[in-house]
């Protein structure tokens, strides 16, 4: 059956946790890939943006397509009946983690990560913590068990990295990979042979 939108359709939320940045790569990326996005930004989200980078939360809202309260629980993304083909959330706090695993859907990050769930559409975590506790791990053992992806952002190496723009890219194209999506801007591994 053919799709009912001709874009990629793509939910992407940015919570507190440190890494604002890569949430507002990956919006960079997917507008580049004319892919449409809903983006949802919590409230500690907006403090971090404002701490850790050169935007503003209206400036990285002005890179979505459509953007929501996060209290916006009649927004259409609330809905399984509106389609997207997922969702992202990076960084992915503990605490929205837990959330997810518990299924309380109380502001419109959990309940559209709620949404995607339980429509069996793709729900990628990357989720920023260190070190983990056994009920972080628990938490996402039960995410992946029902039915999310759990991708946090982790460095890859072997790319010998020159900047931190070089490892933020890196990790918005494995994200990306995830949805079929190539960003078209990182090195992927090659084999050994080919780096000696």
């Amino acid at each position: 059956m053919p799709s009912s939108h001709p874009r990629k359709r793509i939910i992407v939320a940015i919570t507190g946790a440190t890494g604002a940045e890569i949430g507002i790569c990956l919006l960079q990326t997917l507008r580049k890939l004319n892919v449409e996005t809903h983006l949802i930004i919590s409230k500690w989200a907006a403090e971090t943006i404002k701490y850790e980078t050169d935007y503003t939360p209206a400036a990285v809202k002005a890179l979505a397509d459509f953007s929501y309260n996060s209290h916006d629980l009649a927004a259409p993304i609330s809905s399984g009946s509106y389609k997207v083909d997922g969702m992202i959330v990076v960084p992915c706090s503990v605490k929205t983690l837990a959330a997810i695993n518990a299924g309380i859907c109380d502001e419109l990050i959990t309940r559209a990560a709620d949404v995607c769930l339980k429509e069996r559409r793709r729900l990628v975590l990357s989720v920023r913590e260190t070190p983990l506790s056994e009920i972080h791990l628990r938490n996402m053992l039960d995410v992946t068990r029902a039915g999310g992806i759990i991708a946090p952002p982790v460095v890859g190496f072997y790319t010998k990295p020159a900047s931190v723009e070089d490892v933020v890219c890196q990790m918005v194209g494995r994200l990306l990979d995830l949805f079929d999506l190539d960003s078209g801007n990182f090195e992927r591994w090659n084999g050994i042979n080919n780096k000696i």
